[in-house]
C-alpha cells in the first residue's frame, strides 16, 4: 500500500541511505563495479533519473537484492507522483454492466 501523506521513498535515496553509506561506498566505487557512468548513478541517487529494466538489473545483482526490488520502489514513486496530479476517469458503462452481470 502506497503512504498517504507523505511520497513513497525514491529509489535513490533508498540506494544511498541503505547500501552506499553503510557498506561504505562511494559513488564513483559502485558506478565503476556496474561499469556505468557516474552521472547516471549520481542523477539516481539525487532523484533526477528513475531505475530502468536495465538499471534494476544492475543493481539487484551487484546488491544480492533481486531487480524487483529496485523496480517496486520506482513503481511506488511514480504512482504516488501520479495519483497526486491524476484526474479521475468514470468507468466505461459497458464496464459496468458487464460487471453487474457477472
Amino acid at each position: 500500500m502506497l503512504p498517504q501523506n507523505r511520497p513513497p521513498t525514491h529509489p535513490g535515496e533508498m540506494l544511498l541511505k541503505e547500501f552506499l553509506e553503510p557498506l561504505g561506498l562511494t559513488q564513483t566505487e559502485l558506478a565503476r563495479h556496474l561499469n556505468w557512468p557516474y552521472a547516471r548513478l549520481n542523477e539516481i541517487i539525487k532523484g533526477k533519473r528513475g531505475i530502468t529494466a536495465a538499471s534494476a538489473l544492475d543493481l539487484g545483482e551487484a546488491l544480492q537484492t533481486g531487480p524487483e526490488f529496485w523496480l517496486n520502489l520506482q513503481r511506488d514513486w511514480d504512482l504516488w507522483h501520479s495519483e497526486k496530479k491524476h484526474h479521475h476517469v468514470r468507468p466505461l458503462p459497458k464496464i459496468v454492466e458487464h460487471l453487474a452481470a457477472v
